[in-house]
């Protein structure tokens, strides 16, 4: 028993009076106690008696051998004080009253510093430039009758006085669009057809799709060190066994809010009710018939080790009022380890921790839920026949809580909850289709916004013509063409889809796809008419293609860094995503230039929209001038004569850039609350029948995971010191890994292990030892010898045992004077280690180690003195938060490592969960390292393209503002760091270069001083960026609200609605306004000195 001693005989006893109490409390025969009650009575001093004057022994006597877990008082123990709780660091400045941490001090100051220096510096710049302009040459900022003069489109800014003089990058892009839309305008056909004819043979891989639902595929890289060490635990010990669980709880009352007890006859008679359901339940796998009993681990060869207080009664409801009902549950709560009446069915000690939940310390009677688990048989890789009837009987187990349980125990006004192994993984399947009729309403939603916003309806009699539903209809369809080109690309190479591809890509794609559709069309649109149609689509795409092409190429680097995530759901999402999103780039610029170019034919045609084959006379439209050509809308009136405007006003832009720095320090100082994590909840459908599992996970059990502590390569013999090192009896060492998993045990806050290992050594060693005399016996022919109460010494038939049957000649296998020191020799150890760890535990002989011990141990090799594998098995404390998961594991991970260089020998330390959250413990580094990467990525395009450093660097600027803001929301959300998010954050750097590169394009190619080139860029570009780009993301992301599976809502909803009304603040407020004061220098300059270099007006024709 992995217990304390005195918790063992006592009954937990901390002085004497509570001794006395035990042993004179009246017990029936053969449990611990009196026959009868005995009160003992204290006397005073005065009364004559004197105290017997005999010295006594103290545990930490050498002569008792007890081992520091016991005795931490002991001379050889007393050096190893318990290692402190870890303090937090809490560093905070006192202002008056008020407490301030450290960090969000010190950003306020930094705050103060940089609003004061750039308002000087603003108020200086201002006072210079006002000196050097004459007053008569002094005109008001917001003169609408001046700007309507000098508001022109970015392909006419430029007086014929100056040209734009593009980087080298952007030259050859825009002499390559004009060719390019030159030759597309002329052969749509054969463009549309070539390019359908690409994605088409991409998606040819469709026929091997395939959808990865496993947990430990989805969420564990294969090169962790987790998972490398759940492989060997599961190749040389055993798998860990699967679970599947009932949790039945009393209601809280409503008043208040407490639950009452569960302990009483009513519910423990519900309890046998529901285990005779369970028991007589059969599940049909390959015609044959699985129960229970056919799959369950059975630690003893016969009996299930259910977990359930119906142990207390062997599982026998006959048993229940013999015993003594409710009383003999509550006497076994105290005496669980030492009351042969209370062993289990399967003849293992209860703890009543593993079958309660709801209580306090060690109140078990006060728990207000039964915790019934069933352990079942697990096979190494879930693969094999065993898993198979594992996992049909799991099926049917639930189909019965869900049919008959939950009805029984909702008439009693209790509640239940439940899980199988299987469950997560059932769910997970159902998920993948829960959202098919969210994603049809997106794409519907989608659709018409497009159809509305590309068409330009300013007469009821034009509509038919002007309408662009079928042109919004044919890029819907390229966009979904473009996933289903990357879904088929990756799953003809092997690659599995997962549910957050199929149901996240296509938003995203149709975000970021119809916002290049939407600049497309309007810059068609903006070319005059006395063009013809291949003179506007090639002046359209010399507009615009530069800074699609930057803000694609940003994209797809930024979602390709997300593949370096260890995580495999993420890393394949992002390999998916980057992919889907190049396809759709490449398809927008070829197959619906085409579709534009076919679209404006019809229209000028006067053909109707979605009938093309039905022509309209030129008499029953009241006029085709302008069909085809974009009106100043309201929007781009708003922009133009009030919003760009207001933010050339001196005083607005310092409120501006005060608010936005204050935002994105406050963002810094929020991002320390963001906690790593991700929550079992979210990832699950919001009707699973999980949600409320996990919930009663995280409010009843009191006792956590298993915790395995694995010694490789324990070398057993005499000459090596590694026994000493590992044990914790007497002669082991004071520091022995034992010993400090005691010590540790006792700092539970910190440690978070919550008891002392149950160790196989030291249960060998005292089953070895010549004092054990009924454990380690031998017959005269040398052969194992049972304890005289175990056939063939004593027969079960009968009522008592014959000491002078078979086993009369048994000895023990060693005298003291066979052992060196109380220690075996390698051969005594080589010899006798497989005798113990088939030996049955019984009343003559507790140390047997069948059963507890049978996985413990690896026997393969052991011959040649080196055990490859062994384990040392205690829990971990209840872990209610994901960071607790995370911290538990961080810190058995440091205790292992701690010991392991103390003793040289190799340790590790293993739970199940571990695998699923090792990507936590340097989570933060992760995202700082691939959001960074990103981020240069983005700025080496953006340098590449522009070959402008100073351009580069405000874009950066901006994004690095945005993807802080976008963490701080995050903080104030609740919504946790993980690897989900991570790859969240760094794709939102790609997004969110379209709110700022259109922008910056614009300001680098008009003419005039800072301020003027700001307005003409929000006037030119600022309606197109808000109807293009926010609202056709907002319309995306909006749809994901009403997705069945939380973990859509939180980390795809919620983060990217943040990310689009930050992205739209900081690209028409934020970035308008530092580009007016510190952007970049204009690209006109006078032809005479450039007569020999390429030239906006060259490349437009």
């Amino acid at each position: 028993m992995n217990t304390r001693a005195i918790q063992f005989i006592g009954a937990g006893a901390r002085n004497f009076k509570e001794w006395f109490a035990f042993i004179g409390q009246q017990a029936d025969l053969g449990m611990p106690g009196s026959p009868y009650a005995i009160n003992f009575k204290s006397r005073p001093e005065s009364s004559g008696m004197e105290l017997m004057n005999v010295s006594i022994y103290s545990c930490g006597d050498t002569s008792l051998g007890c081992s520091c877990g016991d005795c931490p008082s002991s001379p050889a123990c007393s050096d190893y004080e318990p290692p402190s709780p870890q303090q937090k660091d809490t560093c905070s400045i006192s202002l008056g009253s008020v407490k301030v941490k450290c960090i969000e001090f010190s950003l306020a100051i930094l705050y103060i510093v940089l609003v004061s220096a750039f308002f000087g510096w603003g108020l200086f710049h201002r006072t210079r430039e006002r000196r050097r302009i004459p007053a008569s040459n002094m005109k008001p900022l917001l003169n609408f009758e001046d700007e309507k003069l000098t508001t022109l489109k970015v392909h006419e800014m430029v007086p014929q006085e100056t040209n734009v003089q593009l980087s080298a990058v952007q030259g050859y892009m825009s002499s390559f669009y004009r060719r390019y839309g030159t030759w597309v305008a002329k052969n749509p056909s054969l463009v549309l057809c070539m390019s359908l004819a690409v994605v088409l043979i991409l998606c040819l891989g469709l026929i091997r799709f395939k959808v990865e639902t496993r947990p430990e595929k989805l969420w564990v890289g294969p090169g962790s060190r987790a998972a490398e060490e759940k492989n060997f635990f599961d190749s040389h010990l055993a798998p860990f066994y699967r679970i599947e669980q009932l949790i039945l709880a009393t209601m809280p009352d409503i008043k208040s809010g407490k639950s009452s007890s569960i302990v009483s006859d009513d519910n423990i008679q519900l309890l046998f009710e529901i285990q005779k359901k369970v028991d007589g339940l059969r599940a049909n796998y390959s015609g044959s018939m699985v129960s229970l009993t056919d799959i369950c681990l059975k630690p003893m060869g016969q009996d299930c080790a259910t977990q359930s207080v119906l142990q207390y009664f062997k599982m026998d409801p006959e048993n229940y009022y013999g015993y003594g009902g409710v009383q003999h549950v509550e006497y076994c709560f105290q005496h669980y380890t030492s009351a042969d009446t209370c062993m289990s069915a399967f003849k293992a000690p209860l703890d009543p921790s593993t079958a309660l939940g709801g209580f306090s310390g060690n109140n078990y009677t006060e728990a207000s839920a039964f915790i019934v688990t069933y352990p079942v048989n697990n096979a190494i890789g879930g693969a094999g026949n065993e898993n198979g009837k594992a996992v049909a009987w799991e099926k049917a187990f639930v189909q019965l809580v869900k049919d008959e349980l939950l009805s029984m125990v909702q008439s009693r006004n209790l509640t239940l909850s439940f899980s199988s192994e299987s469950s997560i993984e059932e769910e997970l399947k159902r998920e993948s289709t829960a959202d098919v009729i969210t994603i049809s309403i997106s794409y519907l939603v989608m659709f018409a916004y497009i159809s509305i916003t590309l068409g330009d309806v300013s007469r009821l009699s034009s509509f038919y013509v002007s309408s662009k539903v079928l042109l919004g209809l044919s890029g819907v369809i390229v966009v979904m063409l473009s996933v289903l080109g990357s879904v088929g690309f990756f799953s003809a190479i092997g690659v599995k889809s997962t549910l957050i591809i199929m149901e996240v890509i296509p938003f995203l794609v149709l975000a970021v796809g119809v916002d290049n559709m939407c600049i497309l069309v309007h810059a068609v649109k903006r070319q005059s008419l006395d063009l013809p149609l291949e003179g506007r689509i090639s002046n359209a795409l010399v507009e615009v293609g530069p800074s699609i092409t930057l803000a694609s190429l940003s994209e797809v680097l930024a979602f390709a860094v997300g593949s370096f995530i260890p995580m495999p759901a993420c890393r394949v999402f992002s390999m998916f995503a980057a992919l889907a999103v190049l396809l759709d780039f490449l398809l927008q610029v070829t197959a619906f230039v085409a579709l534009i170019v076919f679209d404006f034919m019809r229209a000028e045609d006067n053909r109707i929209d979605c009938f093309p084959c039905i022509k309209i006379p030129s008499s029953s439209v009241e006029s085709d001038e302008g069909i085809n050509q974009r009106k100043k809308g309201l929007l781009a009136w708003y922009m133009q004569e009030v919003h760009a405007p207001i933010l050339g006003i001196w005083g607005v832009k310092i409120f501006v850039i005060a608010a936005f720095f204050a935002f994105t320090l406050a963002s810094i100082a929020l991002c320390t609350r963001i906690e790593p994590g991700l929550e079992q909840q979210i990832v699950l459908p919001r009707d699973s029948y999980l949600q409320g599992y996990f919930n009663n996970v995280s409010e009843y059990l009191r006792i956590g995971p298993p915790l395995y502590f694995v010694v490789k390569d324990y070398n057993y013999s005499s000459d090596s010191r590694h026994t000493n090192q590992l044990c914790s009896i007497n002669q082991c060492d004071s520091n022995s890994l034992l010993n400090e998993i005691s010590r540790a045990s006792l700092v539970p806050e910190s440690s978070y292990i919550a008891k002392p290992a149950a160790s196989w050594l030291d249960d060998f060693l005292v089953w070895m030892s010549p004092e054990a005399f009924g454990c380690c016996r031998k017959f005269v022919n040398g052969s194992y010898c049972p304890p005289d109460d175990q056939p063939p010494c004593c027969s079960p038939d009968e009522g008592y045992c014959d000491l002078g049957g078979v086993c009369k000649d048994c000895t023990t296998c060693f005298r003291h004077s066979d052992l060196n020191s109380g220690r075996p020799s390698t051969e005594q150890f080589r010899e006798k280690l497989p005798w113990f760890l088939n030996a049955l535990p019984s009343a003559d002989c507790a140390k047997g180690g069948h059963g507890a011990y049978t996985s413990s141990v690896d026997l393969n090799g052991y011959e040649s003195s080196v055990i490859q594998a062994s384990e040392f098995r205690t829990y971990h404390t209840p872990l209610n938060k994901q960071v607790d998961y995370v911290n538990s594991m961080r810190a058995a991970r440091e205790f292992s490592s701690r010991v392991s260089d103390a003793l040289k020998i190799q340790i590790f330390p293993y739970s199940v969960f571990y695998m699923f959250f090792e990507q936590y413990l340097d989570i933060w580094r992760t995202a700082l390292i691939n959001i960074a990467i990103a981020l240069g990525a983005v700025f080496i395009v953006c340098l590449v393209i522009t070959s402008s450093v100073w351009s580069s660097a405000i874009i950066l600027l901006v994004l690095a503002m945005i993807i802080v803001d976008l963490m701080g929301v995050m903080a104030c959300l609740d919504i946790q760091l993980n690897a989900v998010s991570v790859v969240n954050l760094i794709m939102s750097i790609g997004i969110a270069v379209e709110f700022c590169v259109h922008i910056s394009h614009a300001f680098s190619v008009s003419q005039g001083d800072r301020n003027q080139r700001a307005k003409l860029a929000l006037g030119t570009m600022g309606a197109s960026v808000f109807s293009g780009i926010t609202l056709t993301k907002l319309v995306g992301v909006i749809v994901l609200c009403f997705s069945k599976s939380e973990i859509f809502v939180v980390y795809y909803f919620q983060m990217y609605l943040a990310l689009v009304l930050i992205g739209f603040l900081h690209g028409l407020v934020f970035l308008p306004v530092i580009l007016s004061m510190i952007g970049p220098p204009s690209m006109h300059v006078p032809v005479k000195q450039q007569e020999d270099e390429p030239s906006s007006s060259a490349l437009l024709g």
